[in-house]
């Protein structure tokens, strides 16, 4: 155990559950509370489908499997998939808070009664339909594919890369049509994945740093000519 401790040091990042979870529990304990209504038309014109349950459950296996796969292979890449999901779950945390936001889409009652109907009884009775603001399930699976996708290794296998994007998809499918999230959630859930990805994987901020430094010398020299 004390091997495993030295060698992997970054588990620290870990720690960020501390932060996080009691956050999260406090907001969520705010659900009785009034909150602003997120709604879309498009909300109205997807219906509800049961079966998306299956991805959105996946959800609890994708994006774990890929932050303990890069936590034993890949300490540099672990540490962008940490800063670019707690960078997104931090901002959704501070916007809850000081905005509440929920939406009114869940049906009342199903069309059918099947073991994914129960499924998703379980959903609404585990998770409150506020704090939906943006979507974290559509973030945090956009993160975790950004995260597939930029490691040599499993990018170059295209049944792992594949299977990534489609069960993303599915997943960003799933928020809507389980009626767990309004479209525009999904739609700022994917827009900070995609601002995130820029920064984290295409961004030098070394280069930058080196540029503004070497300006600012620029600078120096023309005053003191």
């Amino acid at each position: 155990m004390k091997e495993f401790f030295r060698t992997h040091k970054h588990i620290w990042v870990a720690s960020y559950a501390l932060i996080y979870m009691p956050w999260f529990l406090w907001l969520e304990s705010r659900a009785n509370q009034p909150y602003h209504v997120i709604h879309m038309a498009l909300d109205d014109m997807l219906p509800f489908v049961e079966y998306f349950i299956v991805p959105y459950f996946l959800w609890f296996l994708y994006v774990p499997a890929v932050f303990i796969y890069l936590f034993l292979k890949n300490k540099k890449e672990f540490y962008q998939y940490t800063i670019f999901s707690f960078t997104g779950m931090t901002l959704f945390l501070i916007i809850s808070t000081i905005y509440p936001n929920g939406h009114l889409l869940r049906p009342t009652e199903f069309e059918r009664q099947n073991i994914f109907t129960v499924c998703v009884q379980f959903l609404y009775q585990a998770d409150t339909s506020t704090n939906i603001f943006p979507s974290l399930h559509v973030f945090n699976s956009v993160a975790a594919h950004m995260a597939v996708v930029n490691n040599d290794k499993l990018r170059r296998n295209l049944l792992i890369r594949g299977g990534s994007l489609v069960l993303m998809i599915a997943i960003i499918l799933a928020t809507m049509f389980l009626k767990q999230h309004s479209s525009l959630d999904v739609i700022a859930g994917i827009l900070l994945g995609i601002v995130m990805d820029q920064l984290v994987y295409h961004t030098d901020f070394a280069a930058l740093g080196e540029q503004r430094r070497q300006r600012k010398n620029r600078r120096k020299r023309v005053v003191v000519q």
